[in-house]
């Protein structure tokens, strides 16, 4: 039903080859949405397996997760980190095991409210996933993220090795139950920016695929529908398709996106920050540089160039807007 197009991938590689060279990475110790440099290294694990598990869909249509944090305005992911980080200085053992497995919605429902009243959709799933979080590590891993981290041995997957890698052990979880694993590549990228965990295997990492990963694939003509089944993402923009149908598009893209990263010889989690950071601020499903002109945000990105977004010459979706999907009601991503 879906193909990759491996033209695109060889026209799309060297563009995010030289694309790469001016981004500077990030290392996930910014006080405003992280631990900072210095945090006992059990607590930032705690953090970030909490945070992950809880990062997804907190802005909806029409209804946007946008809020004041200490007198600045943050919108979507960007509130949700705010607010944890805010919670981590003020309680750091509030992301312990212990902890997580008492919480509930009202908790949550309050603990992620902006200062001006704005609360994410689904507390009472997220509180349902943040006990799981609590239960499961007091019961198989003494309360300890980083047990469950030196159990994997710095391994994603430890095939054809005896044991479990990180992404094995992280299935326990229901919060990481995506078939696609896009939060768990999502927390291993986290960790080994933070220098809790190494991948040995890096042939196992992938991008980690949500929404924005998707829009990018698909206006850049990196996958199209074979002939006839268009109506497939006809269906898919209107939010009437099942969890197989999201679970075969989105790991159709994670493949294409991998072929990106290995032609342009990037790592896919690097390529990762370019495509979320775009597709959030460049190439967003209401905004295209390519239609309504380049922002210095798209231009400090290096999504922008002299004569406008840098993928002019290889997007198909140049100055026309592709079909967008929708699929809410989970939270794989």
């Amino acid at each position: 039903m879906l193909l990759i197009d491996y033209r695109a991938v060889s026209r799309l590689a060297p563009v995010f080859s030289r694309l790469v060279e001016k981004v500077k990475l990030d290392d996930f110790t910014d006080p405003r949405f992280y631990p900072p440099r210095g945090t006992d290294p059990e607590l930032v694990a705690s953090y970030f397996l909490a945070m992950v598990a809880i990062d997804h869909r907190v802005s909806r249509p029409g209804k946007p997760y946008e809020g004041v944090v200490d007198g600045v305005r943050y919108h979507g992911a960007d509130l949700l980190y705010a607010l944890g980080a805010r919670k981590f200085r003020e309680e750091p053992g509030f992301f312990e095991a212990r902890s997580l497995a008492k919480l509930t919605a009202d908790e949550v429902r309050g603990w992620l409210r902006s200062d001006d009243g704005v609360e994410p959709p689904d507390p009472e799933v997220r509180a349902a996933l943040l006990r799981d979080i609590g239960s499961k590590l007091l019961e198989l891993y003494g309360g300890s993220a980083l047990r469950l981290l030196e159990e994997s041995g710095g391994w994603l997957r430890r095939h054809p090795e005896p044991g479990r890698g990180l992404l094995d052990h992280l299935r326990v979880f229901i919060a990481y139950n995506d078939p696609v694993e896009k939060k768990s590549h999502l927390l291993a990228k986290f960790l080994e920016r933070r220098g809790l965990f190494r991948a040995r295997d890096v042939w196992h990492k992938h991008v980690p695929v949500d929404n924005h990963v998707v829009r990018l694939a698909l206006r850049m003509g990196l996958v199209k529908p074979l002939e006839g089944f268009q109506s497939l993402f006809e269906a898919w923009s209107q939010g009437v398709v099942g969890d197989e149908t999201d679970v075969y598009i989105r790991m159709v893209v994670r493949r294409a996106w991998d072929l990106v990263a290995r032609r342009a010889g990037i790592d896919p989690y690097v390529l990762d920050d370019l495509l979320w950071s775009g597709g959030r601020a460049c190439c967003s499903r209401e905004r295209m540089v390519c239609i309504n002109g380049c922002t210095d945000k798209c231009k400090e990105l290096g999504f922008c160039g002299e004569t406008g977004c840098v993928f002019n010459e290889v997007c198909v979706a140049w100055r026309r807007v592709a079909v967008e999907h929708l699929f809410i009601d989970t939270w794989w991503y």
